[in-house]
């Protein structure tokens, strides 16, 4: 829904919210007007009632006028990114996220942290904007530690910053300071790939889709799509900025990445340990002040004490208090819960499995574990949305509460509508389905007498394939054709795995294409072009999109300085692939141009990442 929202208009909107936020944080350092609302000699629908009683611990809490800062962050500000996640899905929330936006400063300012690399053939050494390395520690273990951050942070919250507005601040503060300085040290959206807290969550209620959100592996502008990078050039052009920090994206496409991960045994952990974290969050409120009106009365987001409380008891039931530390209970509950929510995940997975076998439903394993996600995202967004800004709302009117609470209802019940039924398989399927409508439309076929008024853009995956067995100018040979753009399109791209003979199996079949004719139309594409069938090339869709932005801003450079056309760079170009020339880098086309413009070329080959290689492809392409 928002994918396709320029660029332009979605950097007001996260200047205005990141200025927003700043603001909120100075309030929690001084607000000499916000008490003035909830003073109880005022009247309003924040004012403090002096007469009630918030028990805690048997005893009643003491009511003082506080400033609206916190409880504006806890009750407004986060509900919100949830539903927003849910509703509008990762697409909105990451180009929006005021931590996103502050960790890319270092990029906006041109000071990233650059590594030394060397040609081990020529030993000429460039440098390359730093990436987290695919098979560090970090890009294996990311969501432990994310999730860790989370459980940290969630502690944290009941223990020392709920209610201390200093205490925030400077918590807040310390966050986008590390947003900014893992900016520095890693290209990309590398503090939300692999370090955000927030990630686990998003990961949770956006994938593998929103209820709003548009699809990637269904959209024609296939080098920017959903929340990826993007940037805007000099004459206003919006291309992406991909450097490929992490594959697969889930900026690129959310439920590729969904899939990909989906029978991961971290996935696994982080789904059914987040609904027990999230059960043991809200749960502890009671069983710390022995009553629910704690928390629903709000009082907890202003209680003067709340430091003071560390090393009272955590526990309050039954009427008598445990003497065991908060500073201990908090951690312990919320640990308990996560342990328990895996637990019984577990127990009710192999249970589902059970019972679909007793009924003769013979469901794969990604597919049972992608039903029982739904439900955990389901469940826990209701559930959140019991408590989740639930202090403001009771404030309300009673029929705006049933309003929303109505709408929460509805909007998670047409979500789970939505996702139920998604597959891997579906997912490939249109996705297939996308790359056959555009070589039926590059074929010019006479399609008009078919669609009664429609065009090709509004077709479903399955009328593109009936389409396409119906249609009488759509030949044997044009069948080929086809299948043959579509699987070289595919391994460019780095979407399928050439050594497999299930590569587009689906399609294959639809098309009636035998498995010799298949493999016919590889070996002319290895003959075409050698480098594509080369097993020692890892590609992925990530890495192609990487090249693809590299190439297009470097196009649009050189046009802009008007160094020659982009397809004039062919006597050049023709004098190195015919060895009559050597050409270390795309600077050396023209040694007399001005220092800025070289150092501007260096600059975007460091962002991209891009190797000797790599530029020697790119060069070639540019006169095709």
């Amino acid at each position: 829904m928002f994918a396709n929202t320029s660029e332009k208009q979605m950097h007001r909107v996260r200047w205005a919210i990141a200025l927003a936020w700043l603001l909120l944080i100075a309030s929690l350092f001084y607000d000499p007007i916000s008490p003035w609302l909830t003073d109880s000699n005022r009247w309003g629908l924040l004012q403090i009632h002096s007469d009630s009683c918030v028990m805690v611990q048997g005893e009643c809490l003491e009511k003082t006028p506080y400033a609206l800062g916190a409880p504006i962050f806890w009750g407004v500000i986060i509900p919100s990114s949830i539903a927003i996640l849910l509703i509008f899905g990762h697409e909105l929330w990451r180009r929006i996220c005021p931590l996103s936006f502050f960790s890319q400063i270092p990029r906006a300012l041109g000071r990233q942290r650059q590594q030394r690399r060397s040609d081990p053939k020529t030993g000429k050494v460039r440098y390359e904007l730093a990436k987290v390395p695919k098979q560090s520690w970090l890009a294996r273990y990311h969501l432990y530690l994310q999730f860790g951050l989370l459980y940290l942070g969630l502690c944290s919250r009941i223990l020392f910053i709920n209610a201390n507005r200093i205490a925030l601040g400077i918590f807040l503060i310390l966050t986008i300071l590390s947003a900014i300085l893992v900016g520095y040290l890693y290209g990309g959206k590398s503090w939300c790939q692999y370090f955000c807290p927030m990630a686990p969550v998003q990961s949770i209620y956006a994938e593998p889709r929103g209820l709003l959100n548009s699809t990637a592996h269904e959209n024609d502008r296939q080098t920017i799509t959903q929340s990826m990078c993007r940037t805007v050039t000099p004459d206003g052009k919006e291309q992406s900025a991909c450097v490929a920090c992490q594959s697969p994206c889930i900026d690129i496409d959310a439920e590729r990445a969904y899939w990909n991960s989906i029978t991961a045994s971290e996935q696994q952990k982080l789904y059914y340990g987040y609904v027990g974290l999230v059960i043991g969050y809200f749960v502890y409120y009671y069983l710390y002040a022995g009553n629910w009106n704690y928390y629903f009365s709000g009082a907890w987001v202003h209680q003067n004490n709340q430091l003071a409380t560390l090393l009272s008891p955590g526990f309050y039931l039954f009427g008598r208090a445990i003497a065991i530390p908060k500073l201990l209970a908090v951690p312990l509950t919320l640990g308990a819960f996560t342990i328990g929510g895996y637990w019984l995940g577990q127990k009710l997975e192999k249970y589902y499995k059970t019972y679909l076998r007793r009924r003769q439903q013979f469901l794969s394993q990604e597919q049972v574990r992608h039903r029982m996600f739904t439900l955990c995202t389901f469940v826990v967004f209701n559930f959140f949305f019991i408590f989740g800004g639930r202090p403001f709302l009771l404030l309300l009117p009673v029929p705006i509460q049933y309003l929303y609470t109505v709408s929460i209802a509805i909007v998670s019940t047409l979500w789970l509508a939505r996702t139920w039924e998604r597959s891997s398989n579906r997912y490939s399927h249109e996705s297939l389905a996308h790359r056959l409508r555009k070589q039926l439309s590059n074929l010019k076929l006479d399609v008009s007498h078919f669609l009664e008024g429609r065009s090709l853009d509004d077709l479903s995956a399955e009328e593109i394939y009936v389409l396409a067995k119906i249609l009488p100018d759509f030949t044997k040979e044009k069948r080929l054709h086809a299948y043959k753009q579509v699987l070289r399109e595919s391994i460019e791209q780095g979407y399928v795995n050439v050594g497999s003979l299930e590569v587009l199996q689906h399609l294959r079949r639809e098309l009636t294409i035998s498995d010799d004719e298949h493999h016919k139309i590889l070996g002319e594409l290895g003959i075409e072009n050698p480098d594509l069938l080369d097993p020692r090339k890892q590609r992925s869709p990530e890495d192609w999109l990487r090249l693809e932005s590299y190439r297009e801003i470097l196009e649009t450079t050189l046009n802009l300085w008007q160094r020659r056309p982009a397809r004039g760079l062919g006597a050049d170009l023709l004098d190195v692939v015919g060895g009559r020339r050597s050409l270390d880098s795309i600077e050396d086309l023209s040694l007399d141009d001005p220092p800025e413009h070289k150092e501007a070329l260096q600059a975007l080959k460091r962002e991209y990442a891009i190797t000797p290689e790599e530029e020697e492809q790119i060069l070639k392409s540019l006169d095709n």
